[in-house]
């Protein structure tokens, strides 16, 4: 195969390899392990922790990016390496396997590091074409110690953290001001997410729970309508929106008025305006199913969705959801992890998942990897969670031409071999 049309297969197979990956609501997802990294742990003169997005490099390492607001360090991201054949079903498995192997500074248009508490870096994805990375910045809507309103953010950086673009994000989701009514972003609740569509095109974000002015944010009670947003990978240019219903939060706080939460913290493209959804539900206190290594349960919740936004209304002309008329894209639940048990008859011990990414092939199937954002917390840890797609694969017949015409192009061995799997 040339090199000159490298890019452009790439993009084609990694589609193909996409759909049917998650082309059929019977497709099951099996644990094969996790592995976790301790609070505090050191790499290269900065703490590891608060990894909240991930993706996985052509060379088949990972690139995280923390959520630090440049509090411990500058902000910044790592570049990894996981050999899944470690990962243990156990809820003690330790880290063998984990290695960090670079750290790279994130880089303000001037060209210098972010001072701290101006920037919360939460999601990243690779640009499928140049080896960019785009990453988005949660913003601010008020908070002790930290300027009262920041702007959330989606921008372009080279692999060195070198500044190279934003996208338009438009100003529906600036911070108007502080109070309850004020529209925009509510805090911390805004851009978690990030997935760049199959074909390469379109790049995604969403907010974690509704906007102000659309809704209510999560509690154990109701849940929220999201928004996800699209923009035009080449031009920057802001696109359609589709309307996320949030589910309500999976448990009550203990006790009862504790901090509660739920919401859309990360997304996965898988065709076309299809993706798996990562909810992150967290109830204070809650005695969820599994123990971490505290020796206290976790009160996370982390549920995986199939979601479609084929049918769903574009209301990117729509100010305020609140009395509009819209159909919401669908979601189908795929897996709530709180199910997951180690081989010890324990249930998996879920940590505040916020990043997923397409792993390799393991066992001629292809897999699925998820992070954990510590929070820099004493009794919370950097997990790292592999999961694997255990029905066969079909072949759809819409997609069956189209096989067959690359295997013209480049020869029946070499395409069947690209489209198994994203990655190799």
């Amino acid at each position: 195969m040339t090199k000159a049309i490298n890019p452009i297969l790439r993009r084609c197979a990694l589609a193909l390899a996409l759909v049917c990956a998650g082309g059929v609501q019977a497709q099951t997802l099996a644990y094969l392990g996790q592995q976790i990294v301790p609070t505090g742990h050191l790499f290269s003169g900065t703490t590891v922790g608060g990894l909240s997005g991930i993706d996985r490099k052509a060379n088949g390492n990972y690139l995280a990016i923390s959520d630090d607001r440049s509090s411990f360090n500058p902000a910044r991201f790592y570049e990894l390496t996981l050999d899944l054949n470690q990962f243990v079903r156990s809820a003690t498995p330790g880290f063998a396997g984990v290695d960090f192997v670079g750290v790279t500074t994130m880089l303000k248009p001037d060209g210098t590091p972010f001072g701290t508490n101006t920037v919360d870096p939460e999601a990243l994805r690779i640009h499928p074409t140049t080896g960019n990375l785009l990453w988005t910045n949660e913003g601010q809507r008020g908070g002790a110690g930290v300027p009262a309103l920041q702007n959330p953010t989606v921008r372009e950086m080279t692999s060195t953290g070198t500044y190279t673009r934003d996208f338009a994000v438009p100003a529906r989701y600036n911070p108007a001001g502080t109070g309850a009514a004020d529209p925009g972003i509510r805090n911390n609740l805004a851009f978690e997410s990030l997935t760049v569509s199959t074909d390469g095109l379109t790049l995604y974000t969403a907010t974690e729970n509704a906007l102000v002015q659309d809704g209510p944010a999560a509690t154990v009670v109701n849940g929220s309508p999201s928004r996800i947003l699209s923009f035009n990978l080449s031009t920057g240019a802001a696109g359609a929106e589709f309307v996320y219903p949030v589910e309500p939060a999976a448990f009550a706080p203990n006790p009862a008025g504790g901090f509660v939460t739920n919401g859309l913290v990360e997304l996965l493209a898988f065709g076309d305006r299809q993706f798996i959804a990562v909810e992150r539900s967290f109830s204070a206190g809650a005695a969820t199913p599994g123990t971490g290594p505290s020796g206290f349960p976790t009160s996370n919740t982390i549920r995986l969705y199939r979601v479609d936004a084929r049918g769903a209304t574009d209301v990117s002309g729509v100010d305020s959801l609140v009395g509009a008329a819209y159909t919401p894209v669908s979601k189908t639940l795929l897996l709530n992890l709180s199910d997951l048990k180690n081989d010890d008859g324990s249930f998996l011990a879920l940590d505040n998942i916020e990043g997923i990414s397409w792993g390799p092939l393991f066992d001629g199937k292809q897999t699925l990897v998820l992070v954990s954002d510590n929070n820099f917390g004493a009794s919370q840890f950097t997990q790292f969670v592999a999961l694997q797609l255990t029905s066969p694969i079909p072949e759809p017949a819409s997609w069956s031409l189209l096989l067959g015409g690359l295997a013209l192009v480049l020869g029946h061995r070499a395409t069947v071999h690209r489209l198994r799997s994203p990655y190799p």
